[in-house]
C-alpha cells in the first residue's frame, strides 16, 4: 500500500508540474533570439516547402501535357504508316494479280502451239 507520505509527495509533484506548465504561454512571440531563429527556419522550411509542392505539380502538369502531345503523335504516325502499308499491300497484291494473268496467258500461248 502508499503510505500517506509517499501519496502526499505524488500529489506535490502534481501541483507543482501543473503549475510550471500553466506558467508558460504558448502564443508568447516574444522569445530569446535562438527561438526568434527556429521559428524563422520554420518558416522559411514550410515556405520553401510549399514551393517545391507547387513546383513538382506544375512539372508534373508540364509531363502529362507532353506525354499526352507524344501519345497523339504516336497514333497519327501509326495511322498513316498503317494507311502506307495498306496501300502498298494493295499495289503489291495487283502485281501478283497482273504476273497470275501473264502466266496464265503465256500457258494458254504455249497450250495452243503444242496442239498446232
Amino acid at each position: 500500500m502508499v503510505s500517506t507520505k509517499h501519496l502526499a509527495a505524488m500529489v506535490m509533484m502534481g501541483v507543482m508540474l501543473a503549475g510550471v506548465s500553466g506558467c508558460k504561454k504558448k502564443d508568447d512571440v516574444s522569445g530569446g533570439p535562438a527561438e526568434q531563429a527556429g521559428r524563422r527556419l520554420d518558416q522559411a522550411t514550410d515556405k520553401a516547402g510549399r514551393e517545391l509542392t507547387r513546383a513538382a505539380e506544375q512539372a508534373n502538369q508540364q509531363i502529362q501535357d507532353a506525354a499526352k502531345d507524344t501519345s497523339q503523335k504516336i497514333d497519327k504516325a501509326t495511322g498513316e504508316a498503317a494507311q502506307k502499308l495498306n496501300e502498298g499491300t494493295e499495289k503489291a497484291g495487283k502485281k501478283l494479280e497482273e504476273a497470275g494473268t501473264k502466266m496464265q496467258e503465256t500457258a494458254r500461248e504455249r497450250e495452243a502451239e503444242r496442239a498446232k
